[in-house]
């Protein structure tokens, strides 16, 4: 049966909390995946994402980045956008909220005995994608990153050292308009050179979102088939990482 456990945390004088998403069947210790969620934060949504990233292979440390009660399931596009590029466009906060939630949620499923703390990845989807991507930069010991449908994967800070420790998997759309491929090319090119061992699966005709449940409108588009050949692909490349 799949748990839901939260977990609670500071930063910057601000409540957040987190959630560890796991199979509470299973009893030996499991990677953990440091999981950035989309611009919908920690909501049953992005729950239901997590428990079904995790399966009973992974214990998932789902961030919270918006701010306890932030409720990002009954706001408009609008609103979940102007949140989601202003805490992009601040480093300091990305870096810091970031970590904070990495060390509070690792922390706690290490203190259940849940995780095997050698074992350490990540995983993130849209805009907690263009989160994701600047920890890595920051020298994040993730041994592998997967970015689904990225959102703006280009650093806001490109004067700060690239740290990029441990292996990329980018699952990207040839028609994804937020993220049009000419930025994922950038992100490749970022990669190799600083040394980095990454691969990028590109999706034909597909478009922005395709493993956001219920997507339907002009910014994302969920396809079931391209949702389940990802988490197939996020398993093979973990697999091979750890």
């Amino acid at each position: 049966m799949m748990k839901e456990h939260p977990v609670s945390y500071e930063y910057d004088g601000r409540a957040y909390e987190g959630m560890l998403v796991y199979d509470d069947s299973v009893t030996e210790k499991r990677p953990a995946i440091f999981m950035q969620p989309d611009w919908l934060g920690v909501c049953s949504h992005t729950i239901g994402m997590a428990a079904e990233a995790a399966e009973s292979d992974y214990v998932i440390l789902l961030a919270d980045m918006f701010g306890k009660d932030y409720g990002g399931e009954g706001k408009t596009h609008d609103e979940l956008g102007k949140v989601a590029r202003s805490n992009r466009s601040d480093i300091d906060f990305i870096l810091g909220c970031g970590a904070a939630a990495d060390a509070a949620l690792t922390a706690e499923a290490d203190k259940l005995g849940l995780i095997d703390n050698t074992r350490r990845g990540a995983v993130g989807y849209c805009m907690g994608g263009g989160y994701l991507t600047e920890q890595i930069r920051n020298g994040a010991d993730f041994r592998g990153s997967v970015f689904i449908h990225v959102t703006l994967p280009m650093t806001v800070a490109p004067n700060r050292p690239s740290n990029i420790n441990g292996r990329v998997l980018t699952i990207h759309g040839t028609d994804d308009t937020v993220t049009p491929v000419p930025q994922v090319d950038s992100f490749q090119a970022e990669l190799t050179a600083n040394g980095v061992d990454w691969q990028t699966m590109m999706f034909g005709g597909a478009p922005h979102g395709f493993c956001v449940h219920g997507a339907a409108d002009v910014l994302q588009r969920y396809d079931d088939k391209l949702c389940k050949q990802t988490y197939r692909l996020m398993r093979d490349f973990f697999n091979e990482t750890f």
